[in-house]
């Protein structure tokens, strides 16, 4: 069994904590676009967009997010969500939080006072290989048939 010795320990030297938050979008904070991390992440702003991840996403006081969620973990503590949430392990409400979307885990749960709108599914997610790839369904399109105007009829 590994242990972490504290600031002087080499064997983890670059490892990150459990318990660590690795990025914050902090209170007062706006951000739109894709947002695709590895370690622990925490939204206490307003973030409008996709979030991928590996590892735990918060959502914590002040937040506003709106978009698509796909983490191993989601734990919303506060603010407000309008978002589909997909996570491989769980997804964790407590309130004051506001939630309005699916829910798609293998574990849900719902604390008194939390206010959710939406459906609830408490399955495993289909497989893939990572969650910071690209989804399949983000192919770029096909081209379209070239069409040349029948001279014929010109």
């Amino acid at each position: 069994m590994e242990s972490y010795g504290g600031p002087g320990d080499t064997a983890r030297a670059g490892a990150v904590r459990p318990t660590e938050i690795t990025a914050l979008l902090g209170r007062g904070t706006a951000f739109e676009g894709k947002l695709h991390f590895v370690g622990r992440v925490r939204i206490d702003g307003h973030f409008v967009g996709d979030i991928r991840g590996e590892d735990v996403l918060v959502i914590g006081e002040g937040a506003k997010v709106e978009g698509t969620i796909e983490v191993h973990t989601c734990i919303v503590t506060a603010g407000e969500v309008y978002a589909d949430i997909r996570a491989r392990d769980a997804i964790e409400l407590y309130p004051p939080a506001k939630v309005v979307g699916s829910l798609h885990a293998p574990a849900v749960f719902i604390d008194r006072g939390v206010q959710f709108e939406g459906s609830c599914t408490m399955a495993p997610l289909p497989e893939r290989t990572t969650l910071t790839g690209p989804p399949p369904d983000e192919r770029p399109p096909e081209p379209a048939p070239r069409t040349d105007p029948d001279p014929s009829t010109a």
